[in-house]
């Protein structure tokens, strides 16, 4: 097992080595972005209140405040436990903003507009400075007070409704998709405003709104007919809610199989010696394959009962029709590809113990994102962090005695 907070080569920082990031979020949708930041070479320094982020007790955990989901989201970062609700907690803030590149935040707008970081205060200490708001609702719409949780965005932006399509009934997707997909609509944000900046010199406000990125990442193929003016049309792709295309069941089990191609159902209808269901479909011309696409899912789940899921295996790579088994979340630790690319790897972190984390998926050749750092404690780092923002040790002694930071203790 590596260590737990093992350092990429000197030779080979990341792309962001050298930036600085406050993070103020907290959750999910904040700290997976900020945690994409910190595999690129940034240096996150995580401001957490005296309680800590609330996820940190969400998942599954071996000792209090350090659930699998905290540990998933925040390696590569540094815990900074501080109390803003007292002005000596702000005014250590005040003094991290002068060396930091980034601040990001998750807060309601009104809220850290009261705290003093709002960004027209932000901006006029650190003038250069990326602030980033991720927020519920865009502020200049009606909502832009409103609380928004992942529920309450994949009910907004169309996704429950869609998931009623052979349910009956609305219903949420079982992953956080409005939280992630979010944070990765930030993570773009902050690298472009970085950009920007390395080319002008000057920072910048940027707010990325879970509603309107939601609304736009479902519109993307679903705008349908209303993209046309008039409408010429109903919202939605017909080949998606029409249904169609599913999971293929087999002797043992299913398969997931795409004849995407003309080719691709000639060969498949002529391998399970049915060539007349190729010419019955009519599986050369385009537009008829999507106008029949149910019917030949019918048919191929009556073709694909006939053998195993490994046969069919074999069968598609020979004809080089994708495919893939169906993997459960426990198997994917055994996925072939994902253990040649070794995307899973176990550490021995300071606190739990052998976990397993995942490596950053992107690959970078000049400039590699790597795990540095394994999810810290609640304010593990805090003394470094004061004493890096010019902190003599009985400053933070004394700060520690009266509740506004807290550092936490590594065990022996």
């Amino acid at each position: 097992m590596s260590a737990p907070e093992s350092v990429a080569p000197a030779a080979a920082p990341g792309p962001l080595a050298g930036v600085r990031v406050l993070d103020l979020t907290s959750v999910v949708l904040g700290p997976l972005a900020t945690q994409i930041l910190g595999d690129y070479g940034a240096d996150i320094i995580k401001v957490e209140n005296l309680e800590g982020d609330l996820v940190r007790s969400s998942g599954v955990s071996r000792h209090p405040g350090m659930g699998s989901i905290s540990l998933a989201l925040n390696r590569n970062k540094r815990s900074l436990a501080l109390d803003l609700k007292s002005a000596e907690g702000r005014e250590v803030l005040r003094r991290l903003v002068l060396g930091a590149d980034v601040l990001v935040h998750n807060m309601r707008v009104a809220a850290i507009e009261r705290l003093g970081f709002g960004y027209g205060a932000v901006a006029g200490l650190k003038p250069d400075i990326v602030y980033c708001a991720a927020t519920g609702f865009g502020q200049n719409g009606p909502d832009k007070d409103k609380p928004a949780f992942d529920d309450i965005i994949q009910a907004a932006c169309g996704l429950a409704s869609l998931n009623a399509i052979g349910r009956g009934q609305p219903d949420y997707a079982p992953s956080l998709i409005a939280d992630k997909t979010t944070g990765m609509a930030l993570v773009n944000a902050v690298l472009a405003a970085l950009f920007h900046r390395e080319r002008s010199g000057r920072g910048q406000y940027v707010e990325v709104p879970m509603f309107e990125t939601m609304v736009a990442f479902m519109l993307a193929e679903h705008l349908g007919g209303l993209t046309f003016e008039p409408a010429q049309g109903k919202a939605g792709y017909a080949r998606l809610l029409e249904g169609g295309r599913r999971p293929a069941p087999t002797k043992d089990g299913y398969i997931a199989m795409l004849p995407y191609t003309g080719q691709h159902w000639t060969a498949f209808f002529d391998s399970a010696g049915r060539a007349d269901l190729a010419q019955k479909h009519n599986v050369r011309d385009r537009h008829a394959r999507n106008a029949n696409v149910a019917a030949m899912y019918r048919d191929m789940a009556e073709i694909t009962r006939q053998r195993s899921t490994a046969e069919w295996m074999q069968i598609c790579a020979a004809l080089d029709i994708p495919a893939t088994p169906i993997y459960a979340l426990d198997e994917l630790p055994q996925h072939p590809q994902l253990q040649a690319v070794g995307l899973i790897q176990c550490a021995e972190h300071a606190s739990e113990g052998p976990i397993r984390y995942l490596n950053p998926p992107t690959r970078f050749s000049a400039s590699p994102a790597t795990v540095r750092r394994q999810a810290p404690l609640l304010g593990q780092h805090t003394r470094e962090i004061l004493g890096e923002a010019g902190y003599a040790e009985q400053e933070i002694a004394a700060l520690e005695a009266r509740r506004v930071v807290l550092q936490s203790a590594l065990p022996d």
